[in-house]
């Protein structure tokens, strides 16, 4: 209740509307110091309705290819209304009706970007280079649909990494794990990331979920 909210915070402070998403989606857009601008194919973010962190990424989204076009679209206007230089993960909402809200501009390479590394023609980390150097932007087309899940520190262990039931995965046809390098692990904290191309994004999802099951970042400690 706005009119209540005072209340609550001894500060100043700006109250957004819940909004009712029915999907969440992300696009990346890069943008050169000369104004050049590009936009990856929408991407569609799936969390997990407990702990609110993302389960699975699908590329390309799930929605109606007018739905991805307009989101591409907002995403690059976005990016070129705040004259960005770099790549910029632009989250939205997808409202019942259609309507597509901006909900988070991230000026980095993001999250929503690791799949590109290999289902795209130029990867989010190279295209980031490209428009900060000034050089012309890569081609962001997706050459196989793929899906990613994070890599997240196994609950009730911390200290030195252990990665239990790698060569499991990396027996999986189209699967590519991305470990970070993080010298300590603890509950929740993202450790890397899994990648899975396949022909279709279910396929890659299926996948996804069997690698979900098989690999867990412990640590060296036990809590």
């Amino acid at each position: 209740d706005a009119g209540t909210f005072s209340g609550h915070l001894p500060v100043p402070s700006y109250i957004e509307r819940f909004i009712e998403a029915e999907k969440e989606l992300a696009v990346m857009v890069a943008r050169n110091v000369g104004g050049e601008c590009r936009a990856y194919p929408t991407v569609e973010m799936r969390f997990h309705e407990r702990d609110n962190v993302l389960d699975f990424l699908l590329a390309p989204a799930n929605v109606p290819a007018e739905t991805a076009r307009r989101a591409e679209a907002l995403a690059v206007r976005t990016v070129e209304a705040m004259q960005g230089v770099g790549v910029f993960g632009i989250e939205m909402f997808l409202t019942a009706d259609g309507e597509l809200l901006v909900n988070e501009v991230a000026p980095r390479t993001h999250n929503s970007g690791h799949h590109t590394i290999e289902a795209c023609v130029t990867d989010q980390f190279e295209q980031h280079l490209r428009a900060i150097l000034g050089l012309p932007l890569g081609e962001t087309r997706q050459l196989s649909p793929a899906t990613m899940v994070n890599l997240l520190g196994e609950p009730g262990y911390e200290g030195r990494p252990v990665i239990a039931g790698l060569a499991a995965v990396l027996a999986i046809s189209g699967v590519c794990v991305h470990v970070y390098g993080k010298a300590v692990t603890k509950p929740g904290r993202k450790m890397g990331h899994v990648t899975v191309i396949d022909e279709t994004v279910e396929a890659a999802c299926a996948k996804a979920s069997r690698v979900k099951t098989l690999i867990r970042i412990l640590g060296d400690k036990k809590l």
